[in-house]
């Protein structure tokens, strides 16, 4: 009897796929979590409490001021003036702004020493302006050594606001030679500038703290920073004096502009260097504004980094 062959499979006739069995991810093991936990063994990258965080940031102070000296020396190792530049950039912008403000714009009339008035603005909300964009790159600009040391990442921040501050230091030499050369006498008043520098330098950190931690997220914050800081100069009476708007604006108005912390900073160290900016010229109630926006700013900016400390450097 004949056999019939069947007809040869065809090569795109694949033989069907067995049913794809899909399956749960197992839970963590219990034993293997006890075993971790009986020898001290802990998630890599781990936000620690609030207190240890600050103990450990404490710890590493050193490794802060070591880190800020390098990046401050190394910011003008390819310029031939070098760290001359400390100085000779605010000078160079109060020297701009002079020409535009003072100048053109008659600015400077009513207001008795305006190249100290103006120099002072100058350089103190430099140090604020310079101290944000910093902070914005902190740690998304060090990405490498966040990956790959493990340290408290409030530290980078930290460091970068130390730079700022010991480049106004630096600079502070220049204000007070312009403030004597102008014919401003030494006063007790100077030694307040310690207590301003100090309040603005803790506002400045949490400013720092909290722009670090949202430049990490969004790098494109960087790129917007400067038309931001732009406009925040332009409200804090660098250039002329700001009692002359709020004398007539509404009383709304005229009250957020005098809460303005880079006005309230300026204005006081303007007072502890001039002597003809007195008390009655600063905004009600400047010394418990100062202390409230440096306390307000360094604590909410610190818990606020701190919440988002497993975060960084990862994705």
């Amino acid at each position: 009897m004949p056999q019939t062959l069947a007809p040869p499979a065809r090569a795109s006739e694949a033989p069907p796929a067995p049913p794809t069995t899909v399956q749960a991810a197992a839970p963590p093991d219990p034993g293997l979590r006890a075993l971790a936990e009986q020898y001290g063994l802990t998630v890599s990258g781990a936000r620690p409490p609030l207190r240890e965080y600050t103990r450990r940031l404490w710890a590493r102070r050193h490794f802060i001021a070591s880190f800020a000296t390098a990046r401050l020396t190394a910011m003008y190792t390819t310029a031939r003036l070098g760290q001359l530049w400390q100085v000779m950039t605010p000078l160079l912008n109060a020297g701009v702004y002079y020409l535009i403000f003072g100048v053109l714009l008659h600015t400077s009339r009513g207001i008795p020493n305006f190249i100290p008035f103006l120099c002072t603005g100058v350089f103190v909300f430099t140090f604020t302006q310079s101290t944000v964009l910093a902070g914005t790159r902190a740690v998304s600009g060090s990405i490498g050594l966040v990956r790959a040391l493990h340290f408290p990442r409030a530290a980078l921040p930290v460091a970068h606001t130390l730079i700022q501050l010991q480049q106004l230091i630096c600079s502070m030499g220049a204000l007070a030679a312009i403030v004597l050369i102008c014919g401003v006498p030494v006063t007790w008043h100077w030694l307040l500038m310690v207590p301003a520098l100090l309040l603005q330098s803790v506002f400045n950190t949490g400013l720092a703290l909290v722009m670090a931690r949202i430049g990490a997220k969004t790098t494109d914050t960087a790129q917007l920073m400067p038309f931001v800081l732009r406009t925040w100069m332009y409200v804090s009476g660098v250039f002329y004096n700001l009692s002359t708007f709020t004398s007539t604006a509404p009383h709304a108005v005229a009250v957020a502009l005098n809460c303005n912390p880079a006005l309230i900073y300026i204005d006081l160290m303007r007072y502890a260097l001039i002597d003809t900016v007195r008390a009655q010229d600063l905004p009600p109630h400047v010394w418990p504004l100062a202390l409230g926006w440096a306390l307000l700013a360094g604590v909410a900016g610190y818990v606020f980094f701190w919440k988002a400390e497993e975060e960084y450097g990862r994705g």
